[in-house]
C-alpha cells in the first residue's frame, strides 16, 4: 500500500497509519499556532511516550517496544509530513540522538536514571557535540572535563542543541584528554539544575521555528563520575557510530517531508487555473512535476537501500552518507519548484509550503554538511 519496496511488511504499514492518523488528528491542526509561538507543547512528549512512539527500537525492560529501527524509521517518514520541520526535529531528536548514546554505552543504571523516563515522555534530553569554533570537526572540540576526586570539572559551551532550551538531561561531548585529539573525547551526561551548567539564549532560527534549539555553558560545572557513558576516551567512536542513524532520520525525514509536498502542489496545480485553463493541463508543468516525483522517487530508493543495509547490521557509512545527502539536497530543490509552482502565493506566509522551504534547507547542513558527506564518501573509495 505504502511504498514498501521490499524493506516495510505489513505490519509496518498497519504502524504508518496509526501514526499518520495520530499526526493528522494531534499535530497538523497545531501546526501554525506552534510555529507562530516558536514551541511546541511538552506534552506533546508525554502523549508520544504514551503511545509508545519515543521506545519503538528500546529494551522492553526500559519501557520500549523492541519493535526496531524499521518502525523509528516509519516515524520519521511520517514525522516529516506533520508540516513543521521544527515538531518533527524536537520529537525526533528524543529518540534520534538523545537517548541513542545511553542505550547503547550505558549502564543499567544510567538506562533506568535516563533512558526509561526519555522513553515516556516524561524527560526531555539533548545531545550536545556541535560547539561555536566545531561542529563537523569532531575531533576539534574545545569543551573540557578535568577528573577531580570523584566528579568531572566540565568547561566549554555548545551551541545549535536541538531541544536544549528544556533539556533534562545533556549528553555532552567533552575532551577528558585535551593533547590525545579524537582519543581524548568523552561522552558525559548532565543534568538541568548542575550548578556551573546554564542555558543560554533560544536562537532564533530560519526555519525548524517550533523547536528550541539552544546554547550551554559550562563554567566549572561539576558532573559525577558515574555519569560517564561508556569508556573515558571512547566519546569519538560513540559519536560516530550515533551519527549513522541520525543521517539516515534526516534522510528519512526528507523523504516524509517531499511527500508532504508534492501532495501539497499536485492538488494546487489541479485547482488554480491560467488562460483558460487548469495548471496541470501546461505541458511544461507536467514535464516539471514528472521530473519532482522522479526526483523524490530516487532519493527514497536510495535512502531505503541504506535503511536495509543499516537494519542488517552493515557498516554502511557510505551509503548512510550518500543517502542523506541526496535525500536533503533534493528535498531542497523539491521545496523550492513546488514554492515556484504555486507562484505569488508561494510567497505568502499563509500558504504551508514557505515553511517547507524554510524548514528543508537545514538538511544539507545539519547532522554533518554535505561537504563533509562528501569527505566521508571519498574516504570509503580509498581516496
Amino acid at each position: 500500500m505504502l511504498h514498501g519496496h521490499g524493506l516495510y511488511l505489513e505490519e509496518h504499514d498497519a504502524f504508518r497509519r496509526t501514526v499518520r492518523a495520530v499526526v493528522e488528528k494531534e499535530i497538523l491542526p497545531h501546526v501554525r499556532d506552534w510555529e507562530a509561538q516558536e514551541a511546541f507543547p511538552r506534552e506533546l512528549f508525554t502523549r508520544f511516550g504514551e503511545l509508545g512512539f519515543l521506545g519503538l527500537k528500546y529494551p522492553v525492560e526500559y519501557g520500549g517496544s523492541a519493535a526496531g529501527e524499521l518502525y523509528e524509521a516509519v516515524l520519521l517518514e511520517e514525522l516529516g509530513r506533520c508540516g513543521s520541520g521544527g515538531v518533527s526535529a524536537g520529537l525526533g531528536a528524543q529518540f534520534t540522538i538523545s537517548t541513542g548514546p545511553i542505550h547503547l554505552f550505558g549502564t543499567d543504571a544510567q538506562k533506568r536514571r535516563w533512558l526509561a523516563p526519555a522513553i515516556a515522555g516524561e524527560k526531555i534530553g539533548a545531545l550536545g557535540i556541535t560547539e561555536p569554533d566545531a561542529g563537523s570537526d569532531v575531533a576539534g572540540l574545545r569543551t573540557t572535563a578535568r577528573r577531580d576526586g570523584d566528579h568531572f570539572v566540565v568547561n566549554g559551551s555548545k551551541t545549535y542543541i536541538t531541544n536544549g532550551v528544556r533539556a533534562d538531561f545533556v549528553v555532552v561531548a567533552v575532551k577528558t584528554d585535551p593533547s590525545a585529539g579524537h582519543k581524548g573525547l568523552s561522552m558525559l551526561v548532565v543534568e538541568k539544575g548542575t550548578p556551573g551548567f546554564s542555558v543560554g539564549r533560544k536562537l532564533d532560527k530560519l526555519g525548524w521555528r517550533a523547536s528550541d534549539t539552544a546554547e550551554l555553558f559550562f563554567e566549572d560545572c561539576r558532573v559525577p563520575v558515574e555519569n560517564l557513558l561508556g569508556v573515558e576516551g571512547q566519546g569519538f567512536a560513540q559519536i560516530m557510530g550515533n551519527f549513522q542513524w541520525e543521517r539516515l532520520s534526516l534522510a528519512l525525514g526528507a523523504v516524509g517531508a517531499m511527500e508532504d509536498m508534492l501532495e501539497t502542489v499536485l492538488a494546487h496545480v489541479k485547482s488554480r487555473r491560467a488562460f483558460g485553463q487548469s495548471l496541470h493541463q501546461f505541458q511544461v508543468v507536467r514535464h516539471k512535476l514528472a521530473d519532482l516525483f522522479t526526483a523524490r522517487e530516487s532519493a527514497r530508493q536510495l535512502t531505503y537501500h541504506a535503511l536495509r543495509l543499516h537494519v542488517a547490521g552493515e557498516w554502511a557509512v557510505a551509503q548512510t552518507s550518500m543517502a542523506k545527502k541526496v535525500a536533503t539536497e533534493t528535498c531542497c530543490h523539491v521545496a523550492d519548484e513546488c514554492l515556484q509552482l504555486h507562484g505569488g502565493a508561494g510567497y505568502m506566509m499563509e500558504y504551508d509550503i514557505q515553511r517547507h522551504w524554510r524548514d528543508a534547507r537545514l538538511g544539507p547542513i545539519g547532522g554533518g554538511t554535505s561537504e563533509v558527506m562528501n569527505e566521508i564518501i571519498a574516504k570509503q573509495l580509498g581516496l
